[in-house]
């Protein structure tokens, strides 16, 4: 299954800033600040402990699991295995129109597609791994009871459409049964230093697609991308299987639930909307000038979409199956919700049950439904098991601004399991004591949060969620330490205006060519304080401080406090050495 449950840039499916449903941030850079908030009640040490808790949580079984190979050979075979399973479990059916899928032995089929060939299975920038080994779809297809009538790229993986390759890609989508179309996001469309101005997918894939499906309407795509995408063209395929970014063995995890081998069981961990219009946060991004405003507070992808009552194409937590589901006999206690979850079909497969908690009279505003636990389950066909999905003060909790720490309203909590978000299939109650903590708002004021309808708040009610007026934006013309790169556009020194016509130049040629350099985008984008900590210690902050004085236009002042911090750096190095 896929983790939860997050996406990318403005369309991720978890709280933004603003949530009195998160810990709060002090907006520090050191250690030395967040302890300095402690003391000034910014951050109770009640909420620092359960952050400790939860992080050592993770890191405990992790670094035991990892002590005992030290010293051992790596083997990279069994790794490739672990690779292939965490796939397998990952992908997600979106659509399978006359059980079009799985498909049967010998089925004649045409790979169309550049990602068959050179797979997309991972991220980009710091996100890169070494893969021990990379399969790719024209390279495993073999080892699979199908007929291939060949394979066309169809589209280049960057850039506009070429004719000529979608011409023979058509062509060859006559000789063939199916077509496996393979799809998706390209390295340049989701890399790391850049927002993706929109959510679709290359127009020249958009219109293989299409070609394609004029001359064959038993289209299969598959899909690889990292983030949600609108899909006007999904009733030009008979199914859809998103691998999402399915790791060096995806290729060959996706032919086996092509072909039946495994049975899908992934569910989306982000909702796709019809269109980016849709997105909470659309009318606030990009950001305008210096600042980006979180208005929409914690109604971020399905926390709005089932609050505002705004349609979906998929919903968070969908994924279809080769088999069927039923879920029956719901008990609730404030400690846990146990039902009964059964395979329906003739199709072993595993289900990811999802337990979502809701307060219609809630007096704090909250979004109608918070997945709050989940269980997967593998179920042969026709068994049955009983399923207790944990619950804790933390499902019912929210972060109050009045008395800085984590409150329980009181009164009657909704209890909901379902196969998704929008798919609940069992709803009890169960009644929460509260700690009587008084409201941190005034729905009057927040009349907009209240009901979810946050595509245009006013900035009076911004204001009041902030707790403070909203900070003016415009640029001043000087820059800060917490200003990128990329914004010496603005600078007053004439040199810095210059590096940064050279960088933007660079960039915008290496995304022609199709191969950005991701490297130099992060760079690009990185904040200049942030110079002093990527540097490994040959640039301190005060030598940063420097750069930026000669980048608002006082070149000898800033080069010689570069100089200055050099030979500081240089002194505590050698006395750091001796001590050595």
């Amino acid at each position: 299954m896929v983790s939860d449950w997050g996406g990318s840039n403005e369309h991720i499916e978890g709280v933004r800033a603003g949530s009195h449903l998160e810990m709060p941030t002090t907006g520090g850079d050191s250690d030395l600040e967040l302890v300095q908030a402690v003391k000034d009640g910014k951050i109770s040490e009640e909420i620092i402990n359960q952050r400790v808790d939860e992080i050592l949580d993770v890191i405990l079984p992790v670094t035991a699991a990892v002590a005992p190979l030290e010293g051992k050979p790596f083997d990279t075979g069994a790794h490739h295995k672990m690779a292939m399973k965490a796939s397998e479990q990952s992908i997600v059916l979106l659509k399978n129109e006359e059980n079009i899928l799985p498909l049967k032995k010998g089925t004649k089929v045409a790979v169309i597609g550049e990602f068959a060939q050179n797979a997309r299975y991972q991220g980009a920038g710091s996100s890169v791994v070494n893969a021990t080994k990379v399969d790719n779809t024209m390279d495993v297809i073999g080892n699979f009871d199908l007929k291939v009538a060949g394979f066309e790229p169809g589209y280049p993986r960057s850039g506009k459409g070429d004719p000529a390759m979608q011409a023979k890609a058509v062509e060859l989508a006559k000789k063939a049964d199916i077509v496996l179309l393979y799809i998706g996001l390209d390295e340049i469309s989701e890399s790391e230093g850049l927002d993706r101005p929109h959510m679709k997918l290359p127009q020249s894939q958009i219109d293989l697609l299409e070609a394609v499906a004029a001359v064959n309407p038993s289209v299969v795509a598959v899909m690889s991308a990292g983030s949600a995408v609108e899909m006007p063209w999904l009733d030009k395929c008979k199914a859809v299987i998103h691998g999402c970014l399915c790791g060096q063995a995806g290729a060959s995890a996706v032919l086996k639930a092509l072909v039946g081998e495994i049975n899908p069981s992934g569910k989306l961990a982000e909702s796709y909307p019809i269109k980016y219009e849709d997105v909470s946060s659309a009318p606030y991004f990009p950001a305008k000038q210096r600042t980006a405003e979180y208005r929409e507070g914690l109604y971020v992808g399905y926390r709005y979409y089932e609050t505002a009552n705004v349609p979906v194409l998929f919903p968070f937590g969908f994924g279809l199956s080769y088999t069927t589901f039923q879920y029956s006999g719901l008990k609730v206690t404030d400690r846990e919700a146990a039902f009964t979850l059964t395979n329906t079909g003739r199709v072993d497969g595993a289900e990811v049950a999802q337990l979502y908690v809701g307060k219609k009279d809630a007096q704090v505003f909250r979004p109608a439904k918070e997945l709050k636990g989940f269980a997967k389950v593998f179920l042969k066909a026709g068994e049955s098991k009983t399923i207790a999905i944990p619950l804790d003060d933390r499902a019912f909790r929210y972060f109050n601004i009045k008395t800085n720490q984590f409150e329980v309203e009181g009164s009657e909590y909704q209890i909901m399991v379902g196969a998704s978000v929008a798919d609940i299939r069992l709803t009890g109650t169960v009644s929460v004591p509260g700690t009587e903590a008084p409201n941190p708002y005034n729905p009057k004021d927040l009349a907009d949060y209240y009901t979810g309808s946050i595509k245009s708040v006013s900035d009076r009610q911004f204001e009041t969620l902030l707790g403070h007026p909203i900070p003016d934006g415009a640029w001043s013309g000087t820059l800060t330490m917490n200003d990128a790169i990329c914004q010496m556009y603005y600078a007053k020194s004439g040199l810095a205006r210059f590096v940064y016509r050279r960088l933007t130049g660079m960039i915008d040629k290496s995304m022609e060519k199709g191969k950005p350099n991701l490297n130099l985008m992060f760079n690009y984008n990185m904040p200049f304080r942030g110079i002093a900590k990527m540097t490994g210690g040959m640039c301190t902050m005060k030598m940063a401080e420097g750069i930026l004085i000669i980048v608002n236009g006082h070149f000898f002042k800033g080069l010689g406090q570069i100089i200055g911090g050099f030979f500081r750096a240089g002194k505590k190095h050698k006395a750091a050495a001796a001590i050595k």
